[in-house]
């Protein structure tokens, strides 16, 4: 049985974590499509809190020739939810103005899909390796963590996305984004949760980022009025995490001067 959650807010609740906090009444389940065409009730792919967007994503297309290709695979965090102008605002655009002000514009496709789980991330990513990227940044486990899905679906579903970028393109680095699970589903649940993103960061070629919201979670002129999706000063943030990180990648590979 799948925990339903209600609407709620992030709140900071100590150094390592969240607390979820319900503020209102469970929404009433919608149907619609998952993010393979899916029914998305049949795929267990509905979000109490969150909206579809359209499964493609979207893409910001840097025009300099020769730039490296960095692909975002996520969830409404990386597709911008909520903001007036995702292309211009969200974090993986902000990544780019970042890198573009560094000297080494990078092409940029933001594949991110809101209530997307990790499930979904890892059946839509082959399709985004074609023509395969100098990068992909992995945001997936936001939404496991907001609905409290086994710790064990996430670690393996990760896994295996690390797996098929292995295989399907080879020479591409991986940056995974670094999430946390609400407090409220026990500490278990929580170091549970941490440990998977530990786990991928001892694998060979995988770097994962520090906690994605850190300094924006629970901070109430960073967010929209559901306490969850940043403003667009959030992402500004939130590309300054991810950025360093993916720029000593960039410079592993040679596709920054």
């Amino acid at each position: 049985m799948r925990l339903e959650l209600p609407r709620a807010s992030w709140i900071a609740c100590g150094p390592i974590g969240l607390l979820l906090v319900a503020c209102g009444d469970v929404e009433p389940r919608t149907g619609g499509l998952g993010a393979d065409g899916v029914p998305a009730e049949a795929m267990g792919e509905t979000s109490a809190v969150e909206p579809r967007t359209p499964p493609g994503g979207s893409e910001v297309v840097e025009t300099v020739a020769d730039a490296p290709t960095v692909v975002f695979v996520g969830t409404s965090l990386t597709a911008g939810f909520g903001l007036p102008d995702p292309g211009v605002e969200a974090w993986p655009a902000r990544v780019a103005d970042l890198a573009r002000a560094a000297g080494a514009p990078i092409h940029v496709v933001n594949a991110g899909v809101s209530g997307d789980t990790s499930a979904g991330g890892l059946r839509r990513i082959v399709r985004l390796l074609d023509p395969p990227p100098s990068v992909v940044v992995l945001e997936l486990g936001a939404n496991d963590g907001l609905r409290g899905l086994p710790v064990a679906d996430l670690e393996r579903n990760l896994g295996a996305a690390v797996d098929s970028l292995r295989l399907h393109a080879p020479s591409a680095a991986i940056v995974v984004a670094r999430m946390e699970a609400p407090r409220n589903l026990g500490a278990e649940y929580v170091d549970a949760f941490a440990a998977v993103y530990d786990s991928l960061a001892t694998r060979p070629g995988v770097v994962v980022t520090p906690f994605l919201l850190d300094g924006v979670a629970g901070v109430p002129a960073l967010n929209q009025a559901d306490g969850i999706h940043p403003v667009a000063e959030g992402h500004r943030r939130m590309a300054e995490i991810v950025w360093p990180i993916l720029r000593a990648r960039l410079l592993d590979a040679g596709d920054m001067p």
